[in-house]
């Protein structure tokens, strides 16, 4: 397969929150109480630059201040970068079946893959080239330990899907090691397409690994740290970090440096069960309850609500 035109990619700077341009092909009004209302229009032929949100009717829209712009797709899970966009959408309720669909800069499907379970993670390269989700196959939350999930992986360059990366040759603290309950999630790419970082559940501990896709291995680095996020300079991940055993409130942000290995706090005191997103270097989006906040990513500040009725943030441009 050869990459198409790179048309959409990871922001550079978080300024264009409120200065972008609107798709045009507006699918959405904005009812008083902040919510989308869909209308019957047609699709969008591509996005645009700006901040995109899920609203709270399932709809993908770019958010502009407080207007927003409709992509026509719905979606449990959306994310977006260089000429790709995923999106993964849930069917059923007793049996929930998953959709996810890959799309190019046009938001024209490309492959669409199908699982039993729960939308649950969704990420793509800066380049586009490789995919992930995941997929709750059994429980629909990560703060008990009654769940398990399947994670898949997609190169739309060599049109090659790995339905599951349980196969990954696992190695704890150098160690290689067989085990029949990990479980994978929460996956964050490098710019090299190669390397990639993600959440294992083992042996009752979560760790972050370091995978690396040519060989198919992964690797643990450090304990206790959930659905990390590379930062666009691939410096820091940010993370959710299991601070207490609640199961109402058992996670806090922080901030990874992976060049000293130290982690910081950020200003947010509330749990926050999502994998966040980028805005920019310096700052970071995440959905807690129904709409999605930002905070620096050195700790300093405090949470600032971007989008209300709103979940699965990301940034893209052209």
């Amino acid at each position: 397969m050869t990459p198409m035109t790179k048309r959409i990619a990871l922001v550079g700077s978080a300024a264009l929150v409120l200065a972008v341009v609107g798709v045009g092909y507006s699918l959405f009004a904005v009812n008083r109480d902040g919510a989308p209302s869909h209308a019957e229009a047609a699709v969008a032929p591509a996005t645009d630059a700006g901040l995109y949100v899920r609203g709270t009717d399932g709809y993908v829209v770019q958010q502009d201040g407080q207007d927003r712009s409709g992509t026509g797709l719905e979606c449990s899970r959306f994310y977006a970068a260089a000429d790709t966009a995923v999106c993964v959408s849930i069917e059923g309720s007793l049996k929930p079946t998953t959709t996810v669909s890959v799309r190019d800069a046009d938001l024209t499907e490309e492959q669409t893959f199908t699982y039993s379970g729960v939308p649950s993670r969704a990420r793509v390269s800066p380049s586009g080239r490789m995919v992930a989700w995941t997929v709750f196959v059994t429980g629909d939350n990560y703060a008990g330990t009654n769940f398990s999930t399947r994670t898949g992986m997609y190169d739309r360059e060599k049109d090659f899907l790995v339905d599951s990366i349980e196969g990954l040759q696992l190695f704890i603290d150098g160690q290689r090691v067989h085990r029949v309950d990990a479980n994978y999630w929460g996956v964050t790419f490098t710019d090299d397409d190669n390397t990639f970082y993600a959440t294992v559940s083992t042996g009752g501990k979560t760790y972050l690994v370091q995978g690396d896709y040519e060989k198919w291995t992964a690797h643990t680095v450090r304990e206790n740290l959930e659905c990390p996020s590379l930062s666009p300079d691939g410096t820091r991940l940010v993370f959710k970090k299991r601070v207490n055993d609640s199961v109402d409130d058992p996670w806090r942000l922080y901030v990874l440096d992976l060049a000293t290995m130290e982690e910081e706090p950020l200003a947010e005191d509330r749990n926050v069960d999502d994998q966040a997103a980028w805005l920019d270097d310096e700052t970071v989006a995440y959905a807690v309850g129904d709409d999605v906040w930002s905070v620096p990513a050195d700790g300093s500040g405090k949470p600032v609500r971007i989008a209300e009725n709103a979940s699965s943030p990301v940034m893209v441009s052209r």
